[in-house]
């Protein structure tokens, strides 16, 4: 498996990357120069150390909260609460224990969120040796430090564990004086931990420098006069620290280790056959690192003689058929370096197996600058525009490349790229798989049914991405592309979509860092709707369709990719030491791609006759310009001269070609999935779960909004624009309508039952936009559902005319007279509003009881009886209906769902008030 930068924590580098990384500023190790070695000011160098030595706490949660669904931000922000008396301060002062700080901190948390958090999985994350691991480079430079005769220390905000240990996990020979803010009872930014370190130590604030990822401990530290340097990337940290010392911190190769006992080669053997290739008699002997990092193929560094080299090998054992072919990234690279692409110079390969195992190529060893993270920090704004205008124009050299000229005319077949690829990753996962993900199952049926048509075949990189790319270390050029493993012939189409993938991940995402939640005007990267117009130019193409469904593919490739690392994982053959972590990852990449396939399925109508051209009522890319928001309409060309107006259609035939097609489709629809799931449903609504959501009809209803069946009741006549359904007339609707009716469960099913359609039309109609961004968007993303509760002990009907209950304003209130049966949960009152009773409100009007009005005196809000309540006041906004179309008040009795698909209180919706009415359409 390749795409090894996907499966790293955010503090390492993985193999491929960290063979082409820069000595510290880009030069060769022999290229250093510095001014002086060691007689500077300084002789003592403070760190702190989460954010410093380890990771941080706030990363680790960034991590930790997209694994377990918990909104983003609830641990930093509950870390922070209550300032120095807040109980993760108290903490680290000893001043509670740890059962008193995690029930305390629980509290907090599951306040912020407003779910539950599990903080004892947080802690004991934060406190594994997984996580509470000390960064390489950082172990580099403290040995280098201490090399050079200066004193070291470390200066910790920590805490004691259950076992009553302080929390270091650190080397404590590495330090000179160690101060502990549990031990102490005192915590940074308090300037007596400073001074105490400052005393240990026998030195002036003059002469120490002290690193911390905090601003307020760094301001405590600079006002009491120590040197300080703000930590938001160790290595970056590191250089600093070394122009300041004067002296180089990092001599050996960047993000490399003794080779694993698992991943150990024949190093006599690979000395001959480097002789034999060099044409050289060393006198040293070779050496021979691992890169930290390399889920894919283990890549090595060796040294021998003056030659510097990269060796990437075919992992052992039996691998999954035409994974890891070195031979093709071998080729490839040849080919494309003598066509002007910029690639690091190949040596040679071999394919004799009795060398070290397995065939294996040899490349020099190219220094350079990798950016790691895509927003690029410390960077100004108009070096960012010009890396990624430097990204940009290399791939679009890449996919200009003549394949005649270059002999890469074999190199992979022409044509049906993507219905290949598919196929082929749906094998590689099903070779792999080792429980069953709900969303790779239903993206392995909907993948092959909505395969875009390609229109160029060109050299596809296969895992283009910003840090796959080796830049110069003080310009914006490319010196190297890097990684070909899944190189080949394809649609380059592909490679856009697939490198635009980080404007959808969050900056704190585990895999890579992403963009999804920065501003990018600010930073001047370009948003992925510029970048992909950037590539357009640069390519003098027209902009592409199907955008959606190539970055559904995109995820789900990286899905099958990360299973595949978690299956050899558990076989011992996976390369990377934390391969087994990436179990989860599946699950939550191939949600991910399922939610693009649902906004490809919104736009289901891509052919029109040339007669009638297809109007669209968006561009594909306006899906883009929010990264996380969805469109919820079933992109259509609907518009009332379809038929004449009046006019009756009896027959499907009869009906215009779109809504032919889509009539079709839901046939298609009912008799694949809908007829064969009604036993189980049937089975399902007698058991005892059936007052919970069956997790059949949740599926059917991710699968349904796939083919863009969802949303289809609201009349074109309400929503003549298209915003929020698919512009169906009425008649047109009602074929749609009577083939839904042949299923007791389809309504649902298609987000088209009532009374959900009726609340929604209302809403549509009369809502504020607030009140449709806080109910309606839910309610059509099927993540909410609503009520109709409208009863009187001597009337059940929704005619309004046949209403017992009257009202009458009165001093800007409506004064309500009426009967109301009990029903759980806040009041419902439907009032009669018939000419001779208020002549003011013609049509069927919904009353709205809010909460804090059920409480005034002369409204019960004791609801365990029925009692009357003669001249009940009621605000006078708090009505819907044709002559007061202002409402305020949202529509009660819409259950915001909880994980499991069900109100999180069911005795107590989440709103201030409930409703009754609407223009409910039931299918027949």
């Amino acid at each position: 498996m390749c795409l090894r930068q996907l499966l790293q924590s955010s503090q390492l580098q993985r193999a491929w990357r960290a063979a082409f990384l820069k000595h510290v500023q880009g030069r060769h190790p022999g290229a250093w120069r510095w001014t002086h070695s060691g007689g500077g000011p300084y002789r003592a160098v403070i760190f702190d150390m989460g954010g410093v030595l380890l990771p941080s706490p706030g990363r680790v949660a960034a991590e930790w909260e997209v694994q377990n669904h918990i909104p983003s931000g609830t641990i930093v922000k509950a870390l922070i609460s209550g300032g120095e008396n807040g109980p993760w301060m108290k903490f680290m002062r000893a001043e509670i224990t740890t059962e008193d700080f995690l029930q305390e901190f629980g509290r907090l948390c599951s306040e912020i969120s407003k779910t539950s958090v599990p903080v004892d999985s947080f802690f004991s994350l934060l406190t594994s040796e997984r996580v509470a691991k000390q960064f390489p480079v950082m172990t580099e430079a403290i040995t280098q430090i201490r090399a050079k005769g200066l004193q070291t220390a470390v200066l910790s905000n920590n805490f004691y564990l259950p076992n009553g240990k302080s929390f270091l996990p650190l080397d404590r020979k590495q330090f000179d004086v160690v101060v502990e803010s549990c031990l102490e009872g005192v915590c940074k930014p308090d300037p007596r931990m400073y001074k105490l370190c400052l005393e240990r130590l026998g030195r002036q604030p003059s002469e120490s420098i002290f690193l911390d990822d905090l601003g307020p401990n760094l301001k405590a530290a600079a006002g009491l006069g120590i040197h300080t340097i703000k930590v938001d990337d160790p290595e970056t940290a590191v250089k600093e620290l070394e122009t300041l010392l004067g002296f180089p911190l990092r001599m050996a190769v960047p993000n490399t280790r003794p080779v694993r006992k698992t991943m150990e080669i024949p190093k006599d053997a690979l000395e001959k056959y480097l002789k034999d290739l060099l044409g050289i008699q060393p006198t040293g002997p070779l050496e021979l690192l691992q890169f930290d990092h390399g889920q894919s193929n283990p890549t090595y560094y060796v040294k021998l003689a003056n030659h510097q080299l990269v060796l990437r090998k075919k992992p052992p054992g039996t691998l999954l058929p035409s994974a890891h072919a070195v031979e093709r990234e071998f080729r490839i690279m040849k080919a494309l370096g003598n066509a002007g692409v910029p690639v690091p110079k190949v040596l040679d390969l071999c394919e004799d197996s009795s060398v070290v195992g397995t065939p294996f190529y040899l490349m020099e060893y190219c220094p350079g600058r990798i950016y790691k993270d895509p927003s690029l920090p410390g960077l100004e704004p108009s070096q960012r525009r010009a890396i990624y205008t430097a990204m940009n124009r290399v791939l679009c050299k890449i996919h200009s490349v003549d394949l005649k000229a270059a002999g890469l005319e074999d190199y992979g077949k022409h044509g049906d790229y993507l219905a290949r690829q598919v196929q082929t990753w749906i094998k590689q996962y099903r070779a792999s798989e080792t429980s069953t993900i709900p969303a790779m199952e239903r993206l392995i049926e909907w993948l092959p049914l909505h395969l875009p048509r390609q229109q160029r075949t060109t050299v596809v990189h296969g895992d283009f991405r910003l840090d796959n790319l080796l830049f110069h270390p003080e310009t914006a050029e490319v010196l190297a592309v890097l990684d070909w493993e899944l190189s080949t012939l394809g649609d380059p189409l592909a490679d856009v979509a697939y490198n635009c993938l980080a404007h959808y991940l969050p900056s704190g995402f585990p895999i890579q860092p992403g963009l999804s939640d920065c501003d990018l005007t600010e930073l001047g990267i370009p948003t992925a709707e510029d970048y992909f117009r950037m590539y357009c130019l640069h390519m003098g193409i027209p902009p592409i369709e199907n955008w959606n469904f190539y970055m559904a593919f995109s995820f789900f490739r990286i899905a099958a990719i990360l299973q595949g690392v978690y299956k050899r994982s558990l076989t011992g053959q996976a390369s990377s030491a934390t391969a087994k972590q990436t179990g989860k990852l599946t699950e939550f990449m191939s949600n991910l791609a399922w939610d693009f396939a649902i906004k490809e399925g919104f736009q289901i109508f891509k052919e029109m006759p040339a007669t009638k051209p297809l109007m669209r009522s968006h561009h594909t890319w306006s899906l883009l310009r929010t990264p996380g928001t969805r469109s919820y309409v079933t992109s259509t060309d609907s518009s009332p001269a379809h038929a004449s107006k009046g006019a009756l259609i009896f027959s499907p035939e009869g009906l215009p070609h779109r809504v032919r097609e889509l009539y079709q489709k839901l046939k298609e629809f009912m008799e694949r999935h809908v007829y064969p799931a009604e036993p189980e449903l049937q089975r399902h609504q007698v058991s005892a779960e059936r007052w919970t959501p069956s997790p059949l009809v949740e599926d059917l209803k991710e699968k349904a909004k796939a083919e863009g069946l969802w949303n289809l009741f609201l009349p074109l006549e309400t929503d003549p624009e298209k915003k929020y359904g698919a512009g169906l007339t009425n008649m047109e609707y009602a074929h749609l309508c009577e083939v839904m009716g042949t299923s007791l469960y389809a309504p649902e099913i298609f987000n088209c039952s009532a009374p959900d359609t009726g609340n929604m039309e209302l809403l549509v109609r009369y809502g504020t936009e607030e009140q449709k961004a806080r109910w309606l968007i839910p309610l059509l993303e099927g993540k909410a559902r609503s009520c109709f509760a409208m009863t009187e002990p001597q009337v059940a009907s929704s005619d309004a005319t046949n209403i017992e209950s009257s009202i009458r304003e009165e001093d800007g209130f409506y004064v309500i007279n009426g009967h109301k049966w009990w029903i759980t949960g806040p009041s419902v009152h439907a009032v009669g509003t018939s000419p001779h009773r208020v002549s003011t409100l013609p049509q069927k009007v919904c009353g709205i009881i809010p909460t804090s009005q059920r409480r005034k005196p002369g409204w019960r809000s004791d609801l365990s009886h029925c009692p009357r309540h003669p001249g009940s006041s009621l605000p006078a906004l708090r009505v819907y209906g044709k002559n007061r179309p202002t409402c305020p008040t949202p529509p009660a009795a819409v259950y915001t769902l909880g994980s499991h698909g069900y109100p999180r209180d069911k005795n107590h919706p989440a709103t201030d008030g409930v409703w009754a009415g609407g223009c409910t359409r039931w299918p027949r």
